[in-house]
């Protein structure tokens, strides 16, 4: 038999079929939380909820997607618009399979490479997107902006920003 990758069939599911697991380890920050709820009401749901089905509650139950169940959970919006359904696959594994699927799809995502995150807002501001843009779709506040900016060394990132009036040392007499 011809192996087939659970994402070739993704199914709709009710959301109040889905449960958490007892088990996930991973927290998302608020910031992060807030990005996810723009990413999915702009781009829509582009990743399935990847579940177990229990045939005996006739539940499934989330290995990967928590956090993207939470956005529909919480969300009356996105609720609304997906008519209450998620994308789900289903992977047959026993608890401890799903655990540890578990973690391997929260440690793969990786983290952001400070310098090819540099590049990216050196990138769209010479697009023309505006710090505030850059904060709004990319889920940044001002000072991790300014540290992106800073980490390229180029003056032209700064020309936007208002310092305001710097120290200035007292010249003393004859300490020169």
């Amino acid at each position: 038999m011809e192996y087939k990758s659970p994402v070739y069939q993704v199914i709709p599911v009710p959301i109040e079929k889905i449960q958490p697991n007892t088990y996930n380890p991973n927290t998302v920050a608020p910031p992060e939380m807030k990005l996810l709820y723009e990413s999915i009401k702009i781009d829509g749901y582009t990743m399935p909820i990847v579940c177990y089905y229990n045939k005996e509650s006739d539940t499934y139950i989330i290995v990967d997607g928590f956090h993207r169940y939470r956005i529909m959970k919480e969300n009356a919006d996105i609720y609304e618009r997906e008519k209450g359904m998620l994308p789900v696959t289903v992977i047959n594994k026993s608890i401890d399979q799903r655990m540890a699927s578990t973690i391997r799809h929260n440690r793969a995502r990786g983290s952001h490479d400070v310098d090819l995150m540099s590049n990216i807002v050196k990138e769209l501001h010479e697009l023309g997107r505006s710090d505030a843009w850059i904060s709004r779709h990319l889920g940044m506040d001002r000072d991790e902006i300014l540290r992106l900016k800073q980490i390229t060394g180029l003056a032209s990132l700064f020309k936007d920003i208002k310092f305001g009036d710097a120290w200035r040392p007292v010249e003393e007499e004859g300490e020169w």
